[in-house]
C-alpha cells in the first residue's frame, strides 16, 4: 500500500508552495508528493519542488484536461469563482492507495502523512471547526427544508483545503453525477463569499461516503487550525491552542492574503525561508489607499453590518 501527499498549484503561488514543502520535509523527508497543475502556468514551480523537495508532477494531465472540460461543459463559465479548484479531485485517481490533501496556504507542524492512519478505521478524514460555524460557506438552509441532509449529517461539513481519503473511493463517473445534481440546483449552495469546490465536495462527500471522520473529534479534542482565530500562542516556531494546551497539527490562512502583517505572519515566514537555497520572498509595498477608496471601505464595511 501506498500513502503520500497530493497539492494543486501554479507559478502565482510559488512562494506558499515553498512555505509548505519546508514545512512539510522538516519533519517528514520520506512520503512522496504529487503536484496537480492548478492550470498551465506551472513549470517553473514545478522544477522548483522537484528541485528541493524530490516532488512529483501529476501524470495523467489527460484526466485533469477531462475533469475540467466536463465541470464546464455541466456548469457553464459562470457558477464558480476558481473553477480550477476542481482540479484537486484528480486525487481520486492517482497514485497513491491513501492519501492526504493539502492546500498551499498552509503549513503543518507535525510528520502530517500520519493522520492517514485513522482510514484503517475510516473512509474519509477531515480536521477542522468548519462546522462550529453552521452551514454558511457551504449550504444554504434549503438543503434542511428540501430534507436533503439532516440536521445531524450537516454536522460533517469540512474545508476543502484539508483532507484524507482512499483511491478510487469515487469514480469519475461519481464525480460527474454529482456535478449534474448539483446545477440543477444551485439555491442549495452558499457561494456569496465566492467559495468554488468546497460547496459541491461537501454535497458529494455526505452523499457517497458515509464512512468520514473529523479528527477534531478525537478523544481529547485538537487543536484549531484557522489562521483568523486569534488566541494561538507560538513556542519555537510551532503554535499552540492555549484552550486545549495542545500544538496544532498545522496553520490554514483560508481566505486571509498572506502578506506581512497579516495573523500569523511570522510563522508562515520561518516556514518560507527554512531553505537557504531558495531566496526569500519579496511582497512589494502596498498601494495607500486615498481618502476616496477609505470612505468607499467604511461604507461598504457599514452595509455588511447591516445585512
Amino acid at each position: 500500500m501506498t500513502r503520500g501527499i497530493y497539492i494543486i498549484a501554479n507559478d502565482k503561488v510559488t512562494d506558499h508552495a515553498i512555505a509548505l514543502l519546508n514545512s512539510i520535509r522538516l519533519y517528514d523527508i520520506e512520503t512522496p508528493i504529487i503536484m496537480i497543475p492548478y492550470d498551465d502556468n506551472y513549470h517553473r514551480i514545478a522544477d522548483l519542488l522537484i528541485q528541493y523537495y524530490g516532488v512529483q508532477i501529476y501524470e495523467d494531465l489527460d484526466l485533469i484536461d477531462r475533469l475540467s472540460k466536463k465541470l464546464y461543459e455541466i456548469f457553464g463559465g459562470k457558477f464558480f469563482a476558481r473553477p480550477n479548484q476542481f482540479r484537486k479531485q484528480a486525487c481520486w485517481f492517482g497514485p497513491f492507495d491513501e492519501f492526504l490533501y493539502i492546500d498551499t496556504d498552509i503549513v503543518v507542524f507535525e510528520k502530517i502523512i500520519d493522520n492517514l492512519n485513522y482510514l484503517s478505521q475510516y473512509d474519509f478524514i477531515c480536521c477542522d471547526y468548519q462546522h462550529t460555524t453552521g452551514i454558511k460557506n457551504v449550504f444554504t438552509q434549503k438543503v434542511l427544508e428540501d430534507k436533503i441532509f439532516t440536521n445531524i449529517e450537516v454536522k460533517d461539513i469540512f474545508n476543502g483545503g484539508f483532507w484524507g481519503s482512499k483511491k478510487n473511493l469515487v469514480s469519475e463517473e461519481n464525480l460527474y453525477e454529482t456535478f449534474a445534481e448539483c446545477a440543477a440546483h444551485p439555491e442549495y449552495f452558499d457561494f456569496s463569499q465566492k467559495t468554488s469546490d468546497q460547496p459541491i465536495i461537501n454535497y458529494m462527500l455526505l452523499k457517497r461516503i458515509p464512512s468520514r471522520f473529523n479528527i477534531v473529534r478525537r478523544d481529547g479534542k485538537a487543536p484549531g487550525n484557522w489562521a483568523g482565530s486569534p488566541h494561538f500562542k507560538t513556542q519555537e516556531n510551532r503554535l499552540i491552542d492555549p484552550s486545549i494546551n495542545q500544538f496544532l497539527q498545522y496553520l490554514h490562512w483560508a481566505g486571509i492574503r498572506i502578506e506581512p502583517g497579516c495573523p500569523y505572519w511570522e510563522i508562515w515566514e520561518y516556514y518560507r525561508n527554512l531553505n537557504p537555497a531558495i531566496p526569500p520572498a519579496v511582497f512589494p509595498p502596498k498601494a495607500k489607499k486615498s481618502p476616496w477608496q477609505r470612505t468607499l471601505d467604511h461604507l461598504k464595511h457599514q452595509l455588511k453590518q447591516l445585512r
